[in-house]
């Protein structure tokens, strides 16, 4: 390492916008944009072909599922296999689907794309997450990861806008194609990317188990962070509609743009701050700001006050969600970054599916606003574990000073 180089690590100034990044985030952004047009359209499709209410809502548990049982395994095979070729075979897989969603034609053919486009996608998105792990130098980790995630994160604020349009201007058939070529792109993109050919490995340990292997150990606090993070925002997306139509607030899409833009203006911001201050000066106060986001959310009577709620709700999220993946990175060996990124979006897949589930059965019993305000309990509960992990830490650290 020359001097030049050992200097800007020290600043913290180690090169970040290089081309495997901003291949790697380009990928990401257009398997996220194909994902984020069907969010809106595919439930429609279904309640057009004669769908239930039941299996609306099974389009979107049975993608979630089948990600959720393929994350570990992949971040298993990630750990042994070429980061480049699982990350092609899960792209691949999600351009099946695209396919196969052009010829669905009844709604269990489309239940069955659905369950193998979670598999697809929970293989890539745990994959590109590795990666761009792989890319960010350590230094600039938090700020990296933070600018990584914004290309998912338009994706959020273009993708749901742009299905619709689509939808409504030339029908399923011509959405479907939009989604297939997005994904395309995605595949295409990723095989320019220059990798290094083989992954730092740790000191040799004995055989580990099944569970050890899909798992990480360092990675359960802070996935279990994400998880309950997760809930809230699995039960605010799930119903906000419901609520606006219960509050009598028009133009409900105006908190997802509000909430996406806040979100990716706050990600590179909040990503420096973790890597200067730690953790801490994240995980705090962007617990306060999502609680602020959800109570105001709950009060909210016009589309104003909703879009102040989005904003809030978005700062908070934007700040803890990348800077958790950042945290699980950094606490991981670099040859266990597959089992520690499948193991923090398994727990926040698992808060997003359960949240909404929970808190469905709270506003069944109650209303669409007291929900809301009873979803903030779960990151006061967020709030109260991450305080006691850092008094524990604390008093192991002076205990070892001693």
């Amino acid at each position: 390492m020359t001097s030049t180089t050992q200097a800007q690590v020290q600043a913290g100034h180690e090169p970040l916008w290089t081309a495997p990044f901003i291949l790697l985030s380009l990928s990401n952004f257009f398997v996220f944009l194909g994902f984020q047009m069907l969010l809106p359209t595919v439930p429609l499709f279904v309640s057009e072909h004669g769908g239930s209410s039941t299996q609306v809502g099974l389009v979107i548990g049975l993608l979630t599922l089948s990600a959720v049982l393929i994350r570990p395994i992949a971040g298993a095979f990630l750990d042994k296999w070429g980061r480049k070729l699982i990350l092609a075979i899960g792209i691949a897989i999600c351009l099946l689907a695209m396919g196969g969603y052009l010829i669905a034609a009844t709604v269990f053919l489309m239940l069955m794309i659905r369950f193998i486009h979670g598999i697809g996608w929970g293989i890539a998105t745990t994959t590109f997450g590795v990666i761009a792990s792989d890319i960010v130098p350590a230094s600039r980790r938090g700020e990296g990861m933070g600018y990584f995630g914004l290309g998912s994160t338009l994706a959020m604020a273009v993708g749901p806008f742009a299905g619709l349009w689509l939808l409504k201007q030339y029908g399923f058939t011509f959405l479907f194609a939009a989604t297939l070529l997005s994904t395309l792109f995605a595949l295409i993109g990723m095989q320019f990317i220059k990798l290094r050919s083989r992954i730092e490995e740790a000191p040799k340990r004995e055989a580990a188990s099944f569970w050890s292997r899909i798992v990480d150990k360092s990675a359960l606090f802070p996935s279990l962070l994400a998880l309950l993070l997760g809930g809230t925002y699995g039960g605010l997306v799930s119903f906000i509609t419901l609520f606006g139509n219960e509050a009598g607030i028009e133009n409900i899409g105006w908190f997802f743009l509000f909430n996406a833009a806040s979100i990716f203006v706050v990600r590179p911001i909040s990503g420096k701050l973790f890597d200067r201050k730690g953790h801490i000066w994240v995980l705090f106060p962007g617990a306060l700001f999502c609680i602020a986001g959800l109570i105001l959310t709950s009060y909210a009577s016009s589309t104003w006050t909703l879009v102040a709620a989005a904003i809030l709700y978005g700062i908070g999220f934007g700040s803890i969600q990348p800077s958790i993946q950042a945290w699980v990175i950094s606490r991981s060996a670099p040859n266990r970054r597959g089992a520690a990124n499948a193991t923090f979006y398994s727990a926040f897949d698992i808060g997003i599916g359960g949240g909404g589930m929970l808190l469905g059965l709270v506003a069944q019993g109650s209303s669409y606003a007291q929900m809301y305000r009873y979803s903030s309990l779960i990151l006061v509960a967020y709030l109260v574990l991450y305080f006691f992990y850092i008094a524990a830490r604390k008093e192991a650290s002076t205990s070892n000073a001693s």
